[in-house]
């Protein structure tokens, strides 16, 4: 990541932004200059086909016209006198056909030069982006939305990546070949050189007007990519939704309406280069007329050759308004790839929240006591989620947390993960404030399950060892037989090998559970936390996931949040927090008797419990 920072400094100003790009292209100057040697060989090949075909006219002129002037031969070289005329033109015909046989080798070469090095620009480009993406805290994601991410790292970045080839090597390209016109054609005439490349300044001109024109256009360009990319995602991760309620011809028409705003405003600013284009042609026109008009004039004064003069001018003056028509290219590309790094910088320069301090104390195995001192926290600042929470866990203590939607039970999870960092107050562990611990340490001493398990597109023992990738089959199993995992992973068709569908599509709630929760053991955690694990599932899934549960705790810290008392009552102590801050806290039997919350929670449950038994004609075991 050193070298981002090297690449792109800070700032997104249009100036800034350019200097940036600028020093991108910097670190690629040795590949850069390779492409552009070839394309500047490319012009000298190009100019020595122009010389032998105009060297071969004024040949055939002097030998069909008696007396017309001989051609200058280059370098004093002239065919041996014995040489028929048409041994002369076969001879030159030869030596273009070489040049033209060699320029296509070159041609060549510098294609792959330029793919090889535009595709290493833009897998640079996309790995800092996704390594950046990895480092930045949950408040980016909580900002911004996950099309514009993709956007970013895939489109954008590509954008980017086109200010290589699309505008640097170009801009050398261009520049060069357009020094080199210029220097052969002073070279044959200056006064008619200067005369009829006098309306250029008016194309410079131009294309600082056409520049500040189409800017705004790129930047609602990307914007509305991001629209089409999350009506896109949205439909794909909905598509339930979207066939439960009859809606796919809305949708369709959802997503073609996104692609047609991108359409209309692609097709103005095409509109505008297309219009600009011919006008900068029309004026470079103007130049050929001078040519005709005043280089006609020289030829007949005997002034200028007719073939290695007029042609060859007439041939440099079309090739030098084409590489100036090249402006409009450029300043195409520029704006694109500015409008693009603007938002890839956005998320280079993100800020990263949740980081390892300098000084940060390395961690072997914690004991696993927690203390929270007056913790307070808020997704914004002008919205508390916790207030002041103040929480003593014992070493192998078993915790319970339950309370009221939004009362910040998963948040305090997230806080123990670090994935924020509280707003007021401490956390510790094992008598250390959790900020002055190295992250991964952190991280790896606690194992999480949460409410929603995410599971990979691979293999379930992948899926289970993704915390661990260098575990053994043996340490893979022993979790999973934790987790109560291994038998239904064994009648799977493949056992562990089995492939996980996305996002775990082809397992029950269940056993994506027991996997997630197998992935939290592997790493055989100090402290393991459960988000809700059971709020989703049948009455037999959840009993087949507490017992893994219970039987996943054993020698561990382990913090358990749920509003099933069938989770809760197995707890060593309950934690009710309401309103930011802790309401109550103890066993069970303490809470029924002394929290009127906790027991409005049991009394809900038992009547509900007791309404189902009541509809099969059973009665209630005793034990209830």
């Amino acid at each position: 990541m050193v070298a981002t920072k090297r690449w792109f400094g800070r700032g997104t100003g249009s100036g800034k932004l350019l200097r940036r790009l600028l020093g991108m292209s910097l670190e690629y100057r040795r590949q850069c200059l390779v492409v552009v040697a070839m394309h500047t060989l490319l012009v000298a090949l190009g100019l020595s086909t122009l010389g032998l075909t105009g060297l071969g006219i004024d040949y055939l002129r002097s030998v069909i016209i008696p007396g017309a002037e001989q051609p200058a031969w280059p370098w004093g070289i002239s065919p041996p006198a014995t040489w028929s005329p048409v041994t002369v033109i076969f001879g030159l015909a030869g030596l273009i056909l070489l040049v033209a046989v060699v320029s296509a080798g070159l041609k060549y070469l510098a294609a792959i030069a330029s793919a090889a090095l535009s595709q290493e620009v833009l897998i640079r480009i996309r790995t800092d982006v996704y390594a950046k993406l990895q480092r930045l805290s949950f408040h980016f994601y909580d900002a911004g939305e996950s099309s514009s991410i993709i956007n970013r790292a895939a489109g954008d970045a590509s954008s980017v990546r086109g200010f290589i080839d699309g505008v640097v090597i170009r801009v050398l390209t261009v520049g060069l070949t357009l020094t080199v016109y210029l220097a052969y054609m002073l070279t044959m005439h200056v006064q008619l050189t200067l005369m009829c490349l006098a309306s250029t300044p008016l194309l410079c001109v131009g294309a600082a007007l056409f520049s500040r024109m189409v800017q705004p256009a790129y930047r609602r360009a990307s914007d509305m990519g991001d629209v089409m990319i999350r009506t896109l995602v949205e439909n794909l991760q909905g598509i339930h939704v979207v066939k439960g309620f009859a809606r796919e011809a809305q949708q369709a028409q959802r997503f073609r309406d996104a692609n047609l705003q991108i359409q209309t405003l692609k097709e103005s600013i095409f509109f505008r280069v297309s219009t600009f284009q011919p006008v900068m042609g029309l004026v470079t026109q103007i130049n050929m007329l001078v040519l005709i008009g005043y280089g006609g004039m020289l030829v007949v004064r005997g002034e200028l050759a007719l073939g290695a003069g007029l042609f060859v001018f007439a041939n440099l003056l079309h090739e030098f308004a084409n590489q100036v028509g090249q402006i409009t290219n450029i300043v195409n590309s520029i704006q694109s790839s500015l409008a693009s790094a603007e938002r890839v910088f956005e998320v280079l320069d993100e800020p990263v929240r949740i980081a390892s301090a300098a000084d940060a104390i390395r961690l072997s195995r914690p004991c696993g006591a927690i203390e929270l001192e007056h913790v307070r926290f808020g997704y914004s600042p002008d919205k508390p989620v916790l207030t002041d929470v103040n929480l003593d866990i014992r070493e192998g203590e078993f915790i319970g947390i339950t309370g009221p939607t939004g009362s910040g039970k998963t948040t305090l999870l997230s806080l123990l993960m670090r994935f924020y960092d509280v707003s007021g107050g401490t956390i510790r562990l094992d008598g250390r404030d959790i900020r002055r611990i190295h992250l991964d340490d952190l991280r790896r001493s606690l194992g999480i399950v949460f409410q929603e398990s995410f599971l990979f597109s691979n293999t379930v023992a992948a899926n289970i060892a993704f915390g661990q990738p260098g575990a053994t089959m043996e340490q893979i199993q022993r979790a999973a037989t934790i987790a109560a995992a291994d038998g239904f992973i064994r009648d799977m068709p493949d056992g562990y090998e089995s492939l996980v569908g996305e996002h775990g599509s082809n397992l029950s709630g269940g056993q994506r559970q027991r996997l997630a929760l197998a992935r939290a053991l592997l790493t055989d955690p100090a402290i393991l936390l459960l988000d809700d694990a059971t709020a989703s599932v049948d009455p037999e899934t959840e009993h087949e996931i507490r017992e893994a549960m219970l039987s996943a705790v054993r020698g561990r810290t382990t913090i358990v949040v749920s509003n099933r008392l069938s989770t809760l009552r197995s707890a060593d102590r309950i934690v009710v927090l309401r309103d930011g801050t802790v309401d109550a806290i103890g066993s069970h039997d303490d809470l029924l008797q002394s929290c009127d919350y906790y027991r409005g929670l049991a009394e809900l449950q038992f009547t509900e419990f007791a309404d189902e038994l009541s509809c099969t004609g059973k009665e209630l075991s005793p034990a209830l």
